[in-house]
């Protein structure tokens, strides 16, 4: 699978490449320019195939062409030793929970894969990578699990003061592991914007091999488009209609992996979505992207630290607004909807939802007519697991989802007892230090 950039259609890179560089000089990202047809293969797998395996015969055909079916199974068996679950709540509608990973949050896939990837990658062609990025907490405790007795990995993470949590003594670069916490004075716009200026310095980001584990880099992606031809395999043979997933809109990067899997042949007919300032539907009904009146060219370019899928989502669509149409159901959500969601869900399947999720469930519920009339099936999908919104469960259905053991152990407070710092110049010189 060849990569291009949202901004350069004249770039032709490989995967590895993509991966490597994370972002394209034009100051654009990287999309793939041309898409395998894997219809046979999709059709071949059912609700007998795991995860990892179809992971494994996905990685090996999008990258034939740089490494062997063994080394793209390795990848795969390696970065999925858990996998979604997937719950048929009615006749025509289910929920995939993708929240059994590491740390009960979706990313956990995407960020195992990427790991995966890079680790064997590395092993083989060699080199080091770096991991710099921004951490409410939950990604230091992720990359800390993963990163464990890996050679070719290491991770800067930068936290707000009194944020680090969920790492080990042993996880620490000083003492021997792969994690290096720093606490920053600022905002997290203001620690961002450092995080951006160091990457700004393109000598020293290739000096230390820096990257990112957010959807910026296409990895992240592959590891999500996994998602679907999983779920497509475990509800097949329940289904006589269409297939239309419905999620949360984050920072857009299930969605356009669920795009993705669609060009490679997935049979799926659309995907149902909350309203965002970033994409809603305009007056006469047609969804549209409100970065789209800038042309990219008049743009300032990505930021790796700052994931850029709508962007990606623009060029799926070359800003087709017809064809987006076609694919892409946003839909206006109260709080109100949203709240009888969550207990619809509670009360009718006993889903404890937060308020993602019931955000996507009331979404569906506004579509329905047209979905259902149909015979058409909804695939939910749920990213975080509910007993982090224990609140907000609380306060709507009256009841708290328990949260299990493995995820508590990742919220456990860390005290670090180092410098706090507050500029970029200060993270470079700790990087000189610790990742030689």
């Amino acid at each position: 699978m060849q990569f291009t950039s949202t901004r350069n259609k004249n770039l032709n890179v490989s995967f590895s490449k993509a991966v490597r560089d994370c972002l394209p000089e034009d100051g654009g990202v990287f999309v793939p320019s041309a898409i395998e047809d894997l219809r046979r293969w999709i059709y071949y797998i059912d609700e007998k195939t795991s995860f990892s395996s179809i992971a494994g015969s996905l990685t090996s055909a999008l990258i034939k062409d740089e490494f062997s079916p063994i080394i793209c199974e390795t990848i795969a068996t390696n970065a999925f030793p858990f996998e979604p679950v997937v719950k048929q709540l009615d006749n025509n509608l289910f929920l995939m929970e993708l929240y059994h990973g590491y740390t009960g949050y979706h990313k956990d896939f995407g960020i195992s894969y990427l790991c995966s990837y890079l680790e064997y990658t590395l092993e083989l062609n060699g080199g080091k990578a770096v991991f710099l990025d921004y951490s409410n907490g939950s990604l230091g405790a992720l990359l800390a699990k993963i990163l464990r007795g890996k050679k070719n990995l290491k991770a800067v993470l930068v936290y707000k003061k009194g944020n680090v949590r969920g790492i080990s003594d042993s996880d620490f670069i000083w003492n021997g592991g792969n994690i290096l916490p720093v606490e920053m004075e600022g905002s997290e716009f203001e620690i961002k914007s450092q995080l951006s200026k160091v990457f700004g310095d393109k000598e020293f980001v290739s000096k230390y091999g820096l990257t990112v584990a957010n959807t910026t880099n296409v990895c992240r992606l592959l590891g999500q488009i996994c998602f679907y031809p999983y779920s497509f395999a475990q509800i097949k043979h329940k289904i006589d209609g269409d297939i239309y997933y419905a999620m949360d809109s984050g920072n857009y990067g299930t969605l356009i992996a669920g795009l993705y899997s669609w060009r490679f042949a997935l049979p799926l007919s659309g995907f149902v979505v909350p309203s965002t300032p970033s994409l809603r539907c305009n007056a006469g009904g047609i969804p549209e992207v409100s970065d789209s009146i800038v042309d990219v060219s008049m743009r300032g370019s990505a930021n790796p630290i700052v994931p850029a899928n709508i962007e990606r989502l623009e060029d799926f669509f070359d800003k087709n607004q017809l064809m987006m149409r076609s694919f892409v159901y946003p839909v206006d959500i109260s709080e109100k909807q949203r709240e009888i969601a969550a207990k619809e869900l509670f009360m009718k399947y006993g889903v404890y939802a937060d308020s993602e999720t019931a955000s996507a469930y009331a979404a569906v519920k506004e579509r329905s007519d047209n979905i259902f009339d149909d015979e058409g099936s909804i695939v939910l999908m749920a990213n975080a697991h509910p007993s982090f919104s224990s609140d907000y469960c609380r306060h709507v259905i009256g009841e708290v989802p328990q949260m299990p053991e493995h995820i508590k152990e990742t919220l456990k407070p860390v005290l670090l007892n180092k410098e706090v710092i507050a500029t970029a110049e200060q993270l470079k010189s700790i990087i000189q230090q610790y990742c030689n």
